[in-house]
């Protein structure tokens, strides 16, 4: 076969390839969640050039306070990727039986998050800061106070994430709301957090100011 030819073939094979879906997994190519009381659909990116062009082109920052993070940040709590999130995204969080968390600070969020997340900063979880913000959220989480302690039988099931491995900001919130009692089945981390997640192509959400 002439060198032409050949070539004439390799380029007509990557030319199909690029022309295929650029799907999830085999089967499923996107879906939709509500943002805000509308649908909005999750995909990746279609274009097999893509490139980041912002910080989560990044590999390394200083440590402290951007130390990678353990696997499991609390003992006896189970970190999922990007599959287990979707599948979540598509169950319980749709069925309004799972809240998918972003723990990171507002400046944060604002620039961009999972689609379907709400923002709920570590910091709120804390104790230093008070009952005032605790007493507010935990109830919105499915959260009882009876007689002065928390009763989560009723609490919905979270996944919790933040800027990515170098982030601590889902630990910390993971670590407060174990101190606050909240069952560590009900609570999953998504460990690739946004760098992962846009690594991966995936749609974000950018909520308006």
């Amino acid at each position: 076969m002439k060198l032409s030819k050949i070539y004439l073939s390799f380029t007509l094979f990557f030319t199909f390839l690029s022309a295929q879906d650029i799907k999830i997994d085999k089967e499923l190519k996107s879906f939709v969640v509500d943002v805000m009381g509308k649908p909005f659909k999750v995909e990746r990116s279609q274009d097999p050039e893509h490139r980041l062009k912002n910080s989560y082109t990044k590999t390394s920052r200083p440590c402290p306070p951007f130390c990678i993070q353990s696997f499991e940040p609390v003992k006896g709590i189970k970190t999922i990727g990007e599959i287990e999130l979707i599948k979540f995204m598509q169950g319980d969080m749709s069925e309004n039986r799972g809240i998918l968390v972003d723990a990171r600070m507002p400046k944060w969020y604002k620039r961009g998050t999972i689609p379907g997340a709400i923002n709920i900063p570590f910091s709120i979880f804390s104790k230093e800061n008070g009952e005032v913000y605790i007493d507010k959220i935990l109830p919105l989480l499915g959260a009882d106070k009876k007689n002065g302690k928390w009763d989560f039988s009723q609490a919905q099931r979270m996944v919790i994430f933040d800027n990515g491995p170098w982030c601590q900001q889902a630990s910390l919130a993971i670590s407060n709301l174990v101190k606050l009692g909240y069952p560590k089945d009900k609570i999953e981390y998504y460990r690739g957090g946004m760098q992962y997640w846009q690594i991966l192509g995936f749609s974000t959400f950018k909520p308006k100011e």
